[in-house]
């Protein structure tokens, strides 16, 4: 019998036992690996996660690796043995958003693990194998927990349709920021900017590909073609905006506080520039996210700086939010 994280309510939580639950027909039980915890589960912890974007009681943990133990009727038996990864939205694959491949903005209603449906701070997670992404046999799944904020910024990249030879940039340095440099290095960019407050971040960004690397305090170009924003703030998105070229392409990654003030509509009509958003990630972007890790060009591990048992839960959340620059990615393995 293993445990699992169950939040009861905003600051309250505990440590049950844990029964795999059997995959009905068209899913598939998978044995967790590791769960990463992001911004995101510390608000669900301290009951900030906004109305309808959470269910009580729950078991959280939406970013995860793990081997497929059994499948239900309709799943091929292939999958058995399997190392994956996992889409969290469950869209319901028939409203008119679903068919167009924007499964992220299904009609249907809002449904994720980990937020509404159980998630992955358990030993074993059982989910609809359609949503199930195979990774290559020798994939590290400790390095392949972090391919759910990967392929949320993998749908960033795609939207930002960098080609070759862009001038490109991103701001924020957070686990988000250090994929975003990964997936642009990938394009062959002339130039590849980052900007944060940290300026620690400074030599991984390099490592992971950055051309170079500036303070929101230091002097900032205004040429960029190309800007992918991750730090979540309305401060970020209007310096991501201050980097473009008249006609330059933003994509907004990060979720600030609501009610806040950012960019000038002034601005974005008058320079023409185009602006996108993400929240989450379709399908395509997972797969993309896959094939470019099994690639060997996207490296997660160094971002990992915690690795916790999951009964250390209410120690890890407080990692993620003390603010620590020795912190960074921390994961808790069942």
């Amino acid at each position: 019998m293993s445990t699992q994280v169950v939040i009861e309510g905003p600051g309250e939580h505990r440590l049950d036992a844990h029964a795999p639950r059997e995959p009905a027909a068209g899913e598939a039980l998978v044995r967790v690996h590791a769960v990463g915890i992001c911004g995101s589960d510390r608000e669900v912890y301290q009951g900030n996660r906004p109305e309808g974007y959470v269910r009580y009681p729950l078991t959280p943990g939406h970013e995860w690796s793990g081997t497929v133990e059994a499948v239900g009727a309709g799943v091929p038996t292939t999958l058995v043995g399997r190392k994956v990864v996992g889409e969290g939205f469950r869209n319901c694959q028939v409203c008119d958003r679903c068919h167009a491949g924007e499964t992220t903005l299904c009609t249907s209603g809002y449904e994720e693990t980990g937020f509404t449906q159980p998630g992955a701070m358990a030993g074993t997670l059982t989910l609809p194998a359609r949503l199930l992404h195979a990774l290559p046999d020798d994939a590290d799944l400790t390095a392949a927990a972090l391919l759910e904020p990967a392929a949320c910024i993998a749908a960033a990249a795609i939207k930002a349709n960098a080609l070759p030879g862009e001038r490109v940039a991103v701001v924020g340095t957070g686990t988000l920021g250090m994929f975003a440099v990964q997936f642009l290095k990938a394009n062959s960019p002339a130039e590849l900017l980052v900007v944060g407050t940290r300026p620690d971040r400074a030599e991984l960004s390099k490592a992971f590909g950055a051309t170079d690397f500036r303070t929101r305090s230091q002097e900032l170009p205004d040429d960029f073609d190309v800007v992918i924003e991750t730090a979540g703030s309305a401060s970020a998105a209007t310096t991501a905006a201050s980097l473009l070229r008249r006609g330059g392409r933003l994509v907004l990654t990060g979720i600030p506080a609501p009610g806040a003030e950012g960019l000038d509509p002034t601005d974005l009509v008058v320079r023409q520039l185009e602006v996108h958003t993400v929240f989450g990630a379709p399908p395509d972007a997972w797969a993309h996210t896959v094939r470019v890790f099994g690639a060997g060009l996207l490296d997660p591990l160094p971002l990992v700086t915690h690795e916790l048992p999951l009964d250390r839960f209410p120690e890890a959340i407080e990692l993620v939010g003390s603010g620590d620059p020795k912190v960074g990615k921390v994961l808790l393995r069942p």
